[in-house]
C-alpha cells in the first residue's frame, strides 16, 4: 500500500509542478510569445524548430498550440505555418523526459526542492507582475523535482515485488517468438496509451515509465513500447479539447492525431532494428537516457517525414474538416480571447475589412448594400472585445486597444450615418455641388487603400509595439488624401450652409429644398469624417483636426 501511494503521490506532485510551472512560464513569457511565434512561422520548417524551442522554455505545448490556433484565426498565419509550430511543439515537449532521465531518477532533490517550494510560493505571494511569475515558475519546477524523488522511492518498492518478466515480453527480447513478441508489444503500447489517457500527460506517464526502468520493474524494450503507447495517448487529450471547439482547432487538433497516428506505425514497423540499436547502444550509454533520447528521435522522425509534405497534408486535413464558418465566425474565434494581442489584432482587421468593404461601395456615391449587417458585425466585434480573459500588459499593446477602440466608434458612426441615408434613399454623393461628390470619392478610394493593406498584413509585419510604425509610402500618403478631403469639405460645409440659405430669399430656392442641400451636404462631411479617422486609428496615426472630435 505504502508504495502505491508513494507511486500516486509521486505522480500527483508531478503534475501539480508542471501545472505551476508551465503557468508561471506563460505568465512570464506575456504576449512575446505571440510576437515570437508570428515571427517564427514565416515557414513551416522554422516553424516546426522555433516552436520546438518555445515549448521547451514555457513547458506547454498547448500553450503554443492555443496560441497557434488563435494566430491562425486571425489570419496572422497560414494553417499550413500553424502546422509547424504544432509540430515543433510536440519535438520541444520531450525536453521534460531528459530532466527525467539525467536528474529526476538518479539523484534525491527533495532536500533542496524544499527550500525552493518555500522561497517560489514567498515570491509568488509578496511580489507582483513577473517577479510573481518567475516565483510561480521556481515553484512549479521544485514540485516537479519533489514529485520525481517521490516516484523514484515509490518505484523502488514496486521493483521488489514486480520485475520484466511479469509484463508482456516484446519483440527483440531475448527467446521470444514473433508472433509473441509482436503481440506483447501491442498490449504495452495499449497500456501506455491508458497511462497517459488517465493521466493527462504523456510528460507524467514518460516520467513513470523511466522511473520504472532506473528501478528495474520494466526492461529497456518494454519501457520503448510503453513509450510509442504513450504518445499515441497525448491524442486523446487533443481530441477531447476539439470538441465544441473552432475548426481551427478542430483541424490543428486532427492533424496532432493524424501526426501521432503515423509517427506510431513509423516506430512499431521500425521497432524491431530500434531496440536492437538501443541494445547495442547499452555500452555506451545507461538505458534511461536511451529511452529519453529514443522518446525525442520519435518526434523528430514524424516531423521529418510530414514536414516535407506540408501542404500535402494541409490539402487532407482541409478535405476531412470542410470550414463550414463564415470568415467573420473564424476570426472572432473565443480562443483568440486568452491572448489580449491576439485579441485586439483579430478585432483591427475586422474593422478594417468592413471599412473597405464599405468605402469601396460608398465612392460609387450610392448607399451601400448590407448596412444592417456591416453595423451587426461591428457589434460583435464589440462584445468581442468585451469578453477579453485578460487586459493587455504594455502600454504598446493598450495603445493598440485604444486606437482599435477609436476606430471600431468611427466605424460605427459611420455606418450609422450611411443607414440614415439609406432610409431617406439619399446616397453619400446626394449633393448638389459636384466638387463634395468628387472629394467624398477620393476620401473613400483612399480609406479603402488603407484598409486593404491592414488586412493584407503577414504575422511578420505586426509587432507588439504601436501600430501603423511600419506604414508604406502608398498607405501614408492614401491617409494624407483622406484628411484633406476631410478637411476640404468641412471648410466648404460652412461656406454652402451660408450660401444655401441666402438662396431662398430670392426665390431660387425654397426652405425645404435649402435645408435638405444643407442636410445632405452635412451628411458628407460626416462621413468622409469618421472614414478617415477610422482608418487613421486603424493605422495609429491619429491626429485630430482642430474642433473635430478624436
Amino acid at each position: 500500500m505504502s508504495t502505491a501511494i508513494a507511486i500516486l503521490g509521486g505522480v500527483g506532485l508531478f503534475l501539480l509542478g508542471m501545472t505551476v510551472m508551465t503557468d508561471g512560464l506563460k505568465a512570464l513569457a506575456g504576449s512575446s510569445l505571440r510576437t515570437v511565434l508570428g515571427k517564427a512561422a514565416a515557414t513551416p520548417l522554422s516553424g516546426a524548430f522555433w516552436g520546438g524551442i518555445i515549448t521547451l522554455l514555457v513547458q506547454s505545448s498547448s500553450a503554443v498550440t492555443m496560441t497557434t490556433i488563435g494566430l491562425v484565426n486571425a489570419g496572422l498565419l497560414t494553417f499550413p505555418q500553424g502546422l509547424g509550430l504544432v509540430f515543433g511543439a510536440n519535438v520541444g515537449t520531450t525536453g521534460t523526459g531528459w530532466l527525467v532521465a539525467l536528474i529526476g531518477v538518479r539523484v534525491s532533490l527533495s532536500a533542496y526542492a524544499l527550500p525552493l517550494i518555500f522561497i517560489g510560493a514567498l515570491t509568488k505571494l509578496l511580489a507582483g507582475g513577473r517577479i510573481a511569475s518567475a516565483g510561480s515558475a521556481l515553484a512549479g519546477f521544485a514540485l516537479v523535482l519533489y514529485g520525481l524523488t517521490t516516484l523514484q522511492q515509490g518505484m523502488g518498492g514496486l521493483a521488489e515485488s514486480l520485475n520484466p518478466s511479469d509484463l508482456p515480453a516484446v519483440i527483440g527480447m531475448p527467446g521470444i517468438g514473433w508472433a509473441a513478441g509482436w503481440g506483447g508489444l501491442f498490449i504495452l503500447i495499449i497500456v501506455g496509451l491508458a497511462m497517459t489517457a488517465v493521466m493527462q500527460s504523456s510528460t507524467a506517464a514518460i516520467a513513470v515509465t523511466i522511473a520504472a526502468f532506473y528501478a528495474g520493474a520494466v526492461s529497456l524494450e518494454q519501457g520503448t513500447a510503453l513509450i510509442i503507447g504513450q504518445n499515441i495517448g497525448t491524442a486523446t487529450s487533443s481530441a477531447m479539447a476539439a470538441i465544441g471547439a473552432s475548426v481551427t482547432a478542430k483541424r490543428l487538433a486532427l492533424a496532432y492525431v493524424l501526426f501521432k497516428l503515423i509517427a506510431a506505425v513509423i516506430a512499431i514497423l521500425a521497432f524491431p532494428l530500434t531496440v536492437t540499436l538501443m541494445a547495442r547502444l547499452t555500452a555506451s550509454a545507461d538505458g534511461t537516457t536511451l529511452l529519453a533520447a529514443y522518446h525525442t528521435a520519435y518526434n523528430v522522425v514524424g516531423v521529418a517525414v510530414l514536414l516535407p509534405a506540408t501542404q500535402w497534408f494541409t490539402r487532407v486535413v482541409e478535405r476531412i474538416l470542410p470550414s463550414k464558418e463564415t470568415a467573420l465566425e473564424r476570426a472572432l474565434d473565443p480562443s483568440a480571447l486568452s491572448n489580449p494581442v491576439i485579441a485586439v489584432e483579430t478585432a483591427r482587421r475586422v474593422v478594417a475589412d468592413i471599412l473597405g468593404t464599405t468605402a469601396a461601395s460608398a465612392a460609387s456615391g450610392g448607399v451601400p448594400p448590407g448596412i444592417a449587417a456591416a453595423a451587426a458585425t461591428l457589434e460583435q466585434v464589440r462584445d468581442f472585445l468585451s469578453d477579453m480573459n485578460a487586459p493587455p500588459e504594455t502600454e504598446a499593446e493598450r495603445h493598440r486597444m485604444t486606437s482599435t477602440l477609436h476606430a471600431l466608434e468611427h466605424a460605427s458612426r459611420l455606418i450609422e450615418i450611411l443607414g440614415e441615408g439609406e432610409s431617406a434613399r439619399t446616397g453619400p454623393a446626394a449633393s448638389h455641388d459636384p466638387r463634395a461628390a468628387a472629394l467624398c470619392e477620393q476620401a473613400m478610394r483612399a480609406t479603402q487603400t488603407i484598409s486593404a493593406s491592414i488586412t493584407a498584413e503577414s504575422a511578420l509585419t505586426v509587432q507588439a509595439e504601436p501600430i501603423g510604425w511600419a506604414a508604406s509610402a502608398e498607405v501614408a500618403a492614401a491617409l494624407a488624401e483622406a484628411e484633406k478631403a476631410s478637411t476640404a469639405l468641412d471648410a466648404m460645409q460652412r461656406d454652402h450652409r451660408a450660401a444655401t440659405l441666402a438662396a431662398v430669399a430670392p426665390g431660387e430656392l425654397t426652405a425645404t429644398e435649402a435645408f435638405a442641400q444643407i442636410d445632405a451636404a452635412r451628411r458628407i462631411d460626416r462621413i468622409v469624417h469618421h472614414a478617415w479617422r477610422s482608418a487613421a486609428h486603424l493605422l495609429g496615426r491619429a491626429s485630430p483636426r482642430a474642433g473635430a472630435t478624436a
